[in-house]
């Protein structure tokens, strides 16, 4: 977090935009999303563990390939959904929001989506995916919220991602059925527990702690 430079006027409108965002109440018409994603490489076994308290693994494995995860969470609602894809072109991240969209959040207003800059979290990835009319309608329901470049940490969803990966993730995963086995039943089970990310970082703190580096 801590790893910046000097912070430009652009970088500080958006961190007050997002740091706005996460201070309103919870309002589940006008939902607030983290997205982001990453990629989980699959290795199998050569030689079959052995299991005691702690399980030995032979360090010679067999590369399965990678497969990407999506990962949206609400942090004041308590859900996640995510998803695994074979690639996180910009078709895969279109029908990932459009389901989140009209299967997760039917009744919301409108979603207020939190997203890095990568090139395919915009609107041209609907227009290039859907006919116009439906990428329309898709987009009449989001807003989106964009992170400052390099500035990743304030995606609640990066958050997410690290419980995820402490809790779900350990250990080699040797191909796609049981990383979505694992990833799901993670996903139910912080669901049905309502895990919440409480987000303690304000305006005030972000000008105390950061102002020594904003160019006027």
């Amino acid at each position: 977090m801590w790893c910046i430079g000097r912070i430009t006027t652009e970088y500080r409108v958006r961190m007050y935009d997002l740091l706005s965002l996460y201070k309103e109440s919870y309002n589940p018409k006008r939902p607030t999303i983290c997205f982001d994603e990453k990629s989980k490489q699959l290795l199998g076994q050569i030689k079959k563990p052995l299991h005691g308290k702690v399980i030995r693994e032979d360090y010679h494995y067999v590369r399965n390939g990678t497969r990407n995860i999506f990962m949206a969470v609400e942090p004041k609602g308590g859900k996640r959904y995510t998803e695994i894809t074979y690639t996180r072109k910009k078709s895969d991240f279109a029908h990932f929001i459009k389901r989140l969209v009209y299967d997760r959040y039917p009744e919301a207003e409108i979603i207020r989506l939190v997203v890095d800059n990568l090139n395919t979290h915009n609107e041209s990835s609907f227009y290039k995916t859907f006919p116009k009319k439906e990428a329309k309608r898709i987009l009449d329901k989001l807003e989106f919220h964009y992170t400052p470049k390099h500035a990743s940490w304030l995606n609640m969803a990066e958050i997410e991602i690290g419980v995820m990966e402490r809790q779900c993730l350990k250990g080699r995963i040797p191909d796609e059925v049981t990383l979505k086995t694992q990833v799901l039943a993670w996903q139910e089970r912080r669901n049905k527990q309502r895990a919440k990310i409480k987000w303690t970082f304000t305006k005030q703190k972000a000008d105390q702690k950061m102002k020594k580096y904003y160019i006027a």
